[in-house]
């Protein structure tokens, strides 16, 4: 002991040059945002290979429940297109929700890292730019909303998770139609909060919540969760709503990541109308 304490001593000028790098170099990343992209995209690359690896391993040993996932969407996917087939409008003609979902197109994806007990959670993906995922496209996966993607490089990508404090997904009520947005309060994996329904509006436990389409992440429809609680204080112009997330972030394997076809011609002409 007397020994290192030596080492140390005699050292103590390059330990503590080392440790004001690190200090500095924490400093950069957190405050200056084209360093913090930088970097964010440069441990992606150099960590992706080892989890992708490690992910590699873990997925052989999981292949059963993988593919009882995968059986279980394409049976609920099938389901769906039955019913669309004999839903007809109000001209006769048959309305089918592959039309309306043409913009859109999905790249599939492994999910080689993934954390649920942070209170902001992310996700890497075993996808990056040459498979032409790019930041701020939405991931889906059997359940419903995943997240969306922070960040890429030329073989992975990271998601914010819908566990994460800037996630806010545009939200509605299949029911009514009304629409809100769901949040995660944090703590618990399984269930998030949808606000801003206000107090004139019908919403009950059981009311299935998805995507409004609002927005040009994701398409509309897709399975956010399930309301399981609906409160309402007597002074409060909004519902307090508890929702029972549709993803199980515990348990997942594989995504889509969502390319928008339309999102930049859309964006151009909604910026342009809310230029002054």
């Amino acid at each position: 002991m007397r020994s290192l304490l030596k080492v140390i001593y005699r050292y103590r000028a390059f330990f503590i040059f080392i440790l004001l790098e690190l200090v500095c170099t924490y400093l950069i990343v957190r405050n200056n945002n084209y360093q913090g992209a930088a970097f964010f995209n440069s441990s992606n690359a150099l960590v992706g290979n080892l989890l992708e690896t490690q992910s590699g391993i873990t997925g052989y040993l999981s292949l059963k429940e993988a593919n009882k996932e995968l059986a279980a969407e394409n049976a609920r996917l099938r389901a769906e297109l039955d019913v669309l087939e004999d839903v007809a409008d109000t001209a006769g003609n048959i309305f089918r929700k592959t039309v309306l979902l043409e913009d859109y197109q999905y790249i599939p994806a492994r999910v080689i890292n993934n954390s649920t007990r942070r209170y902001n959670n992310y996700l890497t993906l075993n996808k990056g730019e040459k498979d032409s995922i790019k930041a701020g496209m939405g991931v889906i996966g059997p359940g419903g909303v995943v997240g969306r993607v922070k960040a890429v490089s030329e073989n992975f990508a990271t998601v914010i998770s819908v566990l994460h404090n800037d996630m806010l997904i545009s939200s509605q009520v299949r029911r009514t139609g009304y629409f809100g947005s769901t949040s995660w309060p944090g703590k618990d994996a399984s269930t998030a909060e949808l606000k801003f329904i206000p107090r004139s509006e019908s919403v009950m436990q059981g009311d299935t919540i998805i995507t409004s389409g609002y927005n040009a992440v994701y398409p509309g429809g897709v399975l956010v969760g399930i309301v399981e609680e609906v409160k309402l204080r007597e002074d409060a112009s909004f519902y307090d709503i508890k929702l029972r997330l549709s993803t199980d972030f515990g348990n997942l394997s594989y995504v889509y990541v969502v390319e928008n076809k339309m999102k930049e011609e859309r964006d151009s002409i909604e910026n342009v109308a809310i230029t002054p």
